[in-house]
């Protein structure tokens, strides 16, 4: 049976330079930084320190995942900025935000109230954006919720 997800798949343009913003920026460990075998694939994860459940694996789009076309496609969409990766968890968004603000992270959007918590969106050094997190422990149906994207950055 399924127990859950353990890997999840960032795209990158650069692993050395994807290494270093998640691991200085946003305070993640390596977990794995290797080449494997003949294929000269580099597999990089990283993880939340205290966390062995997850890992983002860190991909440069390529062979043997991918072809030629398809590898630049991905590499376009990652460098525009239009892919979204996931949400990041936090306890003390405010806290979080100013650190990651001081360690050179880029916010599109300033901490902001949403139904499931208080949000703000921020950019890896490829493009990729996130959402940083602090959840509130129940959803508020009846409030009504501003819900226009912000273009605070």
């Amino acid at each position: 049976m399924i127990k859950g997800l353990s890997i999840a798949t960032v795209w990158v343009l650069d692993h050395d330079r994807a290494k270093d913003f998640y691991t200085r920026r946003l305070g993640l460990e390596t977990r794995t930084d290797l080449v494997m075998g003949s294929t000269g694939v580099r597999w990089l994860t990283v993880g939340a320190r205290g966390r062995p459940d997850l890992e983002l694996t860190l991909m440069v789009p390529g062979p043997p995942a991918l072809d030629p076309e398809s590898a630049e496609a991905l590499k376009q969409l990652i460098a525009k900025g239009v892919l979204g990766a996931g949400v990041f968890a936090t306890d003390d968004i405010a806290a979080d935000h100013r650190a990651l603000t001081a360690r050179g992270v880029t916010f599109l959007q300033e901490p902001r109230e949403r139904p499931y918590g208080t949000e703000a969106i921020f950019r890896d050094d490829s493009g990729n954006w996130f959402s940083l997190t602090e959840r509130r422990d129940h959803l508020d149906p009846d409030r009504h919720w501003d819900l226009r994207p912000t273009t605070d950055a």
